[in-house]
């Protein structure tokens, strides 16, 4: 049985859009999906389903988000296996000088568009460095994401697909529970 990590994009953010993770995993095995885990308040399940069609499954998802919390986040799916084999792309991998802290992962729902990659790429940010492979965009924020002056709407827009994004170390630690699971 596969093990798929959601993402959801835009909870619990800014004091928007609040969804308690109680709440969350109720409403994921309500849907049959197996033994649901989050991972900090930011709307991150990891959970094992029989279905095979991740497409169909974020409809469902967002389907019964959107009827039990009033509004429609953006659901992100991968299995474990994509998400180990976008920690193994990471094109920051090699470099000592980039922190955890401050690397930016940004799964995208769908291909990002081939004219929008060569706009994205062309964006002025300041001294952040963009790095995109597959479905994900990885972000390394040298003075914190906090600080960073990159026209994040603006790319957004670029790659014509939604996407959310996590930090280096909650990616990490979703792929640790993924694997926890599928040998559990």
């Amino acid at each position: 049985m596969p093990v798929i990590v959601s993402l959801l994009r835009g909870v619990n953010v800014g004091g928007h859009h609040k969804i308690k993770m109680d709440s969350l995993r109720a409403l994921y095995a309500s849907l049959g999906l197996e033994t649901p885990q989050t991972y900090v308040q930011s709307g991150n399940v990891v959970f094992k389903t029989a279905g095979r069609d991740l497409a169909g499954l974020r409809t469902r998802i967002e389907d019964a988000l959107e009827r039990s919390f009033g509004f429609r986040p953006d659901v992100i799916l991968r299995t474990a296996s994509e998400l180990r084999n976008a920690i193994a792309r990471n094109p920051f991998a090699p470099r000592t000088d980039v922190p955890p802290n401050k690397l930016l992962v940004t799964f995208l729902a769908g291909a990002p568009h081939p004219e929008g990659l060569k706009n994205l790429l062309a964006i002025e940010g300041g001294p952040e460095e963009i790095r995109i492979a597959g479905r994900e965009v990885y972000i390394y924020f040298p003075n914190g994401m906090g600080r960073s002056k990159l026209p994040w709407a603006a790319t957004a827009e670029a790659l014509k697909t939604t996407g959310t994004g996590r930090n280096w170390n909650t990616v990490l630690k979703l792929l640790e529970m993924a694997e926890k699971m599928e040998s559990g």
